[in-house]
Parts: structure tokens; C-alpha cells; sequence
């Protein structure tokens, strides 16, 4: 995700004169009173042609408006699709645009207009354009929400394992206490097969609920109580691991030696574990000392 122009600049190559240099500042460089009214435009397009397809989307508008909302959806793709166009040109290196995030999602945001004239289902794909409205954040320079967000996201990377573990235990949970409700239920009350029983199990572990199947019995309401507790008791779970993980990386940043910005998470060579603070010395996971910490005995 490229979060300032700088780095726009850097991968994507700035021109460094004439007719590309100008379309360059307009579109990449929002510091600029054009490029401040550029984005904006381009925001409020977004919004709007995403609202056009909702609206189309309901049948009464569309019987009584089809065809403004058909010139409406031609108008905002012809000018992404200029815009597209015009962020290749604009660049030293359009492959490089093309092939990033942005630069796909550009792409899918007009494609399905034109597909849509073989394939007329794919019309409704056009509202993968509220992607675009992530450039907000380079709108309003909202830098400090971005790098919390970089933060966040490393939390969530280094905290992956421990995630995954808790998910499988949470599904083999569900699919065991779902095949027992199927066996105590049965068909005749709702629980028709396994899949059924599994789905219900998770939308109760969840406490999100599925009110269409209750159990009937005795043993199966016990059974969902038992399951419901365990949902109030793992709800917390995801959010302790990510927490812990963002504890330490504010450590981290906060430890002696370490300068304002976030610094790089302590790897254990021996097993791979990561997060560790400055001051720590051994691996948690596998007892192994890490590099570069003290382990002279007092």
C-alpha cells in the first residue's frame, strides 16, 4: 500500500520534465492544490457510482430509472478508465502501477462495466470500486492512523500461529459438540444432517445464533449451554494474543537505545519466534538465547 508520494516516487518513478511531469503532480502529489481537487473528485465518484449500482439494484428504481442509471454507470467508467490510462503515462515505470494494489483494483473497477455487455451478471462486481476510497487516508494525510494500521498488521503477522492454533481448537470444538447435538436431535427436530449441526454449532460458539434450529431436548439444550460459555470464554482470546504482541512492539519502540519510530521485532535464531523486547535474553518457546543479549550470570 503506498502511503506518501515519496514512496509513489520511488516505486513508480517520476518523470522528470514536461507534459508527464505535470499530469504526474496532478494525480500522485497531493501537496498541491490540483492534486488535493483531483483525489477529491475521484473520491466522490467512487461514492457515487457505487450508489448508482446500489440503487439500480432495487427493482422499483430500476423499472423507473434503468436507462439514466445505465448512462450514469458509462459516464464514471469512461473516466476511471481515463484516469487509469492517464496513472500509467504519468509514471516512469507503469508496469510497476499496474501490477500493485492499486493499480489492480483501478482495473477491476472499470472491467466489469465492459464485461458486463457478454456477461451481464457481472454488472454487480462494479462495487469493488469502494476499494479505491482507501486513498482516503492519503487525502486527508491521515499518516498517524496509517502507521498504527502498520502496526496492527505486524501484531496480527507475528501473532498468526498462535491464532491458527486457537481457530482449529475452536473448529474441532464446534464440529465435535455439532455431530453430537445431530446425534441427541436428529432430523426430526431441525438437525437435518452434519453440516447443519456444524454450522449451528459455530453460530452459537459465536454467539451470533441461528434461530431457525433450537434444540428440543434436554441433553441438547444442555449441550448448547455448555457451548454458549464456551463462546463467552474464547470471544477474549484473539484480541489477548494480538494485544500482548502490540505490548511489545510499544515496549520495543519505548526501550533504550530505540529511536520515535516502531523498530524491528527480536527473531529467535533457533526456533523463529519473534517479538521479543531488547532486554529480554531467552526464548520463550525454546529456552535458546537470543542474539545479541547478556547471558553472563550475575
Amino acid at each position: 500500500m503506498i502511503a506518501a508520494d515519496a514512496t509513489a516516487q520511488d516505486v513508480y518513478g517520476r518523470p522528470d520534465g514536461g507534459w508527464r511531469l505535470a499530469l504526474y503532480k496532478v494525480i500522485y502529489e497531493s501537496d498541491t492544490v490540483a492534486g488535493r481537487l483531483f483525489d477529491k473528485v475521484i473520491v466522490a465518484a467512487v461514492v457515487l457510482s457505487v450508489l448508482v449500482v446500489v440503487a439500480d439494484s432495487v427493482q422499483s428504481l430500476h423499472k423507473m430509472h434503468s436507462s439514466r442509471f445505465a448512462v450514469m454507470e458509462w459516464t464514471f467508467t469512461i473516466l476511471f478508465s481515463i484516469e487509469y490510462v492517464a496513472r500509467l503515462l504519468a509514471v516512469k515505470n507503469p508496469w510497476r502501477y499496474a501490477r500493485s494494489f492499486f493499480g489492480i483494483v483501478d482495473l477491476v473497477a472499470v472491467l466489469p462495466t465492459y464485461l458486463a455487455l457478454f456477461v451481464p451478471e457481472l454488472h454487480a462486481l462494479i462495487d469493488v470500486r469502494i476499494l479505491r476510497l482507501l486513498r482516503i487516508f492519503r487525502i486527508f494525510r491521515l499518516t498517524a492512523y496509517v502507521s498504527e494500521y502498520q502496526v496492527m498488521g505486524e501484531a496480527l503477522m507475528a501473532s498468526r500461529r498462535k491464532i491458527l492454533v486457537f481457530l482449529s481448537a475452536v473448529l474441532m470444538v464446534a464440529f465435535v459438540l455439532g455431530t453430537l447435538l445431530y446425534v441427541v436431535e436428529g432430523p426430526e427436530h431441525g438437525f437435518n444432517d452434519i453440516p447443519t449441526a456444524v454450522y449451528w454449532a459455530i453460530t452459537t460458539i459465536t454467539t451470533v445464533g441461528f434461530g431457525d434450529i433450537t434444540p428440543k431436548t434436554e441433553l441438547g439444550r444442555l449441550i448448547a449451554s455448555i457451548m454458549m460459555l464456551i463462546g463467552w470464554g474464547t470471544l477474549a482470546v484473539p484480541t489477548g494474543i494480538v494485544t500482548a504482541e502490540m505490548t511489545i512492539r510499544r515496549h520495543a519502540s519505548h526501550a533504550p537505545g530505540a529511536t520515535g519510530a516502531i523498530s524491528m521485532p527480536r527473531t529467535c535464531a533457533a526456533c523463529g519466534a519473534r517479538g521479543y523486547a531488547p532486554e529480554a535474553n531467552f526464548c520463550q518457546q525454546c529456552g535458546a538465547a537470543l542474539a545479541g543479549s547478556d547471558t553472563r550470570s550475575g
